[in-house]
């Protein structure tokens, strides 16, 4: 079950000539961001959070993805701040991804010595 960390508002700035903000229901869950129209920012596809400034009550910032596009954002300067939780999410995946990688290379590692070892020990007999 994915956890969902965080419900509400955010404003995206469209990637057309005009690039207007349009106000969208996100949701913050364990694997990343969900927006309302179905489009799914994945934190596996996701590098960074970038480029925070603040203006007039508001937080700008920056999604930047893998395959170098990036996706602006902008909410509320009130309580948490989106881009924080998001960050901190990403940072959370990452991590986790890291263990989850370490943990497969021990394990195969393992893996490749007893088989070593068995191979001595029938050479042996």
């Amino acid at each position: 079950m994915i956890g969902m960390m965080r419900d509400g508002m955010l404003e995206k700035r469209s990637s057309g000539l005009l690039q207007l903000w349009k106000k969208k229901r996100c949701v913050l869950t364990e694997e990343g961001l969900r927006l309302h129209d179905s489009k799914e920012l994945r934190f596996e596809r996701m590098t960074t959070v970038d480029c925070v400034e603040y203006k007039r009550g508001l937080v700008y910032f920056t999604v930047v993805m893998a395959t170098g596009k990036e996706i602006d954002f902008r909410c509320s300067q009130e309580g948490t701040a989106w881009n924080a939780e998001i960050a901190l999410a990403l940072v959370r995946f990452k991590n986790l991804q890291a263990v989850q990688t370490g943990k497969n290379r021990h394990l195969s590692t393992l893996t490749v010595l007893g088989s070593r070892l068995s191979l001595s020990d029938t050479v042996r007999h």
